[in-house]
């Protein structure tokens, strides 16, 4: 029977789901139940001096910080910590007879791979048990990976990995690999497997590796309810079942169903992780899946269209996420489509001195229709729905920057539509410069309601008003005149969004009058 230890790394890869702030009396609960529950080796978090500690959040800065956390009576179990290469000097790590943790997970990329793996002999030297986790092993050639397998053992960790950082690897790639490991790697030497969900092939995977005919001792990483950025891990629950039922597992599940329901449960509503089609996008492009996240964050971009910036990467960026790239890439998709500026002169003799009432999807555009619609009967006031048709009466114009909400529009409404550059349209009154009307802030730089005040702003409109203009909330079915436009964002999203919102309406307010006409979360912040 083959021997399978299971490494829960529940409270250091689930952390990127709720910046590792799981609260000191959650990460003790989370241990002790991984401890009852029978899980072999614990992850506790990651070790890191690029931080400032806070004794609620997974990521320490020396081992001392991890000890309050540990049982006194280890029960057999193996306590680790993670180290991004780089992140952590080793010399100042002190010896492991003096402290409770047990081993050192260390983390790098294919270009850190020698300097990481004498901090890896260091860490030995230390007493440390250590695990190589060599990133993205598919990024490895066969030579190279072989070259790296003879360096590992050299070393001689307590284990080695096959990662799949960006959960691409089919099953035959997978026995390929484990096959070289087994036949290259030193016996004493236990192989590790960790995995992502974007494919939906982390549990197949796994237990494909259980089902190999071999006395090679192996370590399969997991994660309690699958907690793990973007497509999240294996779930911990259902591959220690698979153990029980299949390879003499005797873990305990009652445990962990009480760490989803009393803890994690309250996580995944506030910020949901699992499969879904941009991070299915990453995998099949051999891609960081903060890039899917970044992209899907816009809420502008369709599937295709994801798919398309995806084939736009270029293949020495794919493995670290480049925010900086990343958006310059948007913003060349974006502008991709000509623009046309027919009407141009037109609107702009249209709204001479107007004001033009912009109306935001905001719960507030159906509650205060009736006062709306007093504007939009007003001869002073040219109209303009944003991203949206405004159903209680017929607006002059629809401002609109989203693909596609574009899309959802009757065909017969579109010549009255003004469209930023990247929707590709022959039907439609106006169509302007993308990249002209984005501004710096970073959490709402391609927002369509600011897009649409710096456009009517510039063709000299006399004031803007703003309706709908709600501004967010965490309660996502509050958001949203129309449920189809339902967006559940991080909460941290929604902070970010509010806060930039705030900061650019009040630099616009500068250069032009705005008014709300709506009630808005925005008004005291901007004009208080």
């Amino acid at each position: 029977m083959n021997c399978v230890h299971v490494l829960d790394c529940t409270l250091r890869d689930g952390g990127y789901c709720n910046q590792w702030k799981f609260g000191s009396d959650n990460i003790k609960k989370i241990i002790t139940g991984l401890v009852d529950a029978g899980i072999d080796i614990i992850e506790c978090g990651f070790l890191t001096e690029k931080v400032r500690y806070n004794t609620d959040v997974t990521k320490f800065t020396d081992t001392d910080k991890i000890t309050p956390f540990l049982p006194e009576e280890k029960a057999g179990r193996i306590f680790v910590a993670m180290m991004n290469y780089g992140e952590y000097d080793v010399s100042a790590l002190p010896e492991c007879k003096d402290v409770l943790l047990d081993g050192i997970r260390v983390a790098f990329h294919k270009k850190e791979l020698h300097a990481a793996l004498e901090d890896c002999r260091k860490i030995k030297e230390k007493g440390y048990k250590v695990f190589v986790q060599a990133m993205v092993s598919l990024s490895y050639s066969d030579e190279e990976f072989l070259s790296l397998i003879r360096e590992v053992n050299e070393i001689e960790p307590y284990a080695f990995y096959i990662v799949d950082s960006f959960g691409m690897m089919k099953k035959k790639n997978l026995i390929r690999l484990f096959y070289m490991v087994e036949h290259n790697l030193k016996e004493s030497i236990w192989i590790g497997f960790h995995s992502h969900n974007n494919m939906q092939l982390a549990y197949s995977n796994a237990q494909a590796l259980v089902d190999i005919q071999t006395n090679r001792k192996l370590i399969i990483d997991s994660s309690v309810y699958g907690m793990g950025r973007g497509a999240g891990n294996l779930n911990t629950e259902l591959f220690v079942e698979y153990l029980n039922e299949n390879a003499g597992g005797k873990y305990r599940l009652n445990p962990l169903l009480n760490i989803i329901d009393e803890i994690l449960n309250d996580f995944y509503q506030r910020s949901y992780w699992g499969y879904s089609l941009p991070n299915y996008l990453s995998a099949a492009h051999n891609a960081h899946p903060s890039y899917a996240s970044y992209l899907d964050d816009k809420r502008t971009l369709t599937v295709k269209e994801m798919n398309q910036i995806f084939d736009m990467i270029d293949s020495e960026k794919k493995f670290t996420f480049d925010r900086q790239y990343a958006e310059e890439l948007y913003l060349k998709f974006m502008s991709k489509h000509k623009h046309g500026t027919a009407h141009k002169d037109e609107l702009t003799k249209k709204i001479q001195g107007k004001k033009v009432l912009l109306i935001a999807p905001g719960k507030n555009a159906e509650r205060e229709k009736e006062k709306i619609v007093s504007y939009i009967g007003n001869k002073d006031v040219v109209s303009v729905s944003v991203n949206f048709d405004y159903l209680p009466a017929e607006t002059d114009f629809i401002f609109l920057s989203n693909l596609r909400r574009f899309r959802e529009l009757e065909e017969g409404k579109r010549e009255k539509c003004i469209v930023t550059s990247n929707i590709p349209s022959d039907v439609n009154y106006l169509q302007t410069e993308y990249s002209e009307l984005i501004n710096s802030v970073d959490a709402v730089s391609d927002n369509a309601g600011l897009m649409a005040i710096k456009f009517f702003a510039s063709l000299g409109a006399e004031e803007i008003l703003l309706a709908g203009f709600d501004g967010y909330s965490y309660e996502a079915n509050q958001n949203y005149v129309e449920d189809k436009m339902l967006y559940i964002p991080h909460e941290s999203r929604i902070d970010a969004i509010n806060e930039g919102m705030c900061r650019v309406l009040r630099e616009y307010s500068q250069k032009i009058s705005i008014r709300f006409v709506t009630p808005s979360k925005y008004t005291s912040s901007v004009f208080g």
